[in-house]
């Protein structure tokens, strides 16, 4: 029997049926779905250091469990002393068993370990039913050995669903066990 990731499970089993309940869907390919979520990271001080790129890539690779890659600059821009095809990033893009693994992840080991957590902000939703929140440290995640890295550095993670309002992708992702903050 092929693994099947636990949240990716629980969509199907009951997830689905909970969204089509409180939406009234008539379908069940209208249930909202999420398609992926891209984790990425900007290292402005790349541009002095080109090292500071492959230890971005090597910890999102950790952290993901999927090769991440450098993104690079499409312009010049003269006060940052950044010239066009300059790495300065690094980005994931997670679908299928990886994506709901990593939201597993996410949810129950890297979130509860943010120091005064009270939930995610609900204001990162884009209108269209996608949903972004900012990480401060990637010292969250256990996967990153505290002793090995030599900054400390954020990310961004976004959600990308299929569903149509920003109210509808709200509950599916409290569905997968995004905790909220309460009004």
């Amino acid at each position: 029997m092929a693994y099947v990731a636990r949240l990716k499970k629980e969509y199907g089993e009951r997830i689905v049926s909970a969204l089509t309940e409180e939406f009234g869907y008539k379908n069940v390919m209208q249930v909202p779905k999420l398609q992926k979520i891209v984790v990425s990271r900007g290292v402005g001080a790349a541009v002095a250091d080109k090292k500071l790129i492959d230890h971005a890539v090597d910890e999102m690779t950790m952290i993901t469990g999927q090769k991440a890659v450098a993104t690079i600059s499409k312009k010049d821009v003269a006060t940052f002393k950044l010239r066009k095809g300059m790495p300065i990033g690094a980005k994931v893009t997670l679908r299928g068993e990886r994506m709901y693994e990593f939201l597993d992840r996410l949810v129950t080991s890297a979130l509860p370990r943010v120091r005064d957590f009270q939930g995610i902000k609900a204001t990162g939703f884009d209108g269209r039913g996608n949903y972004s929140l900012g990480v401060t440290e990637q010292i969250i995640f256990p996967e990153v050995n505290i002793d090995k890295i030599n900054r400390i550095n954020g990310m961004d993670i976004t959600f990308v669903t299929t569903a149509a309002t920003d109210k509808e992708a709200k509950s599916l992702l409290t569905e997968l066990g995004l905790p909220f903050k309460k009004k």
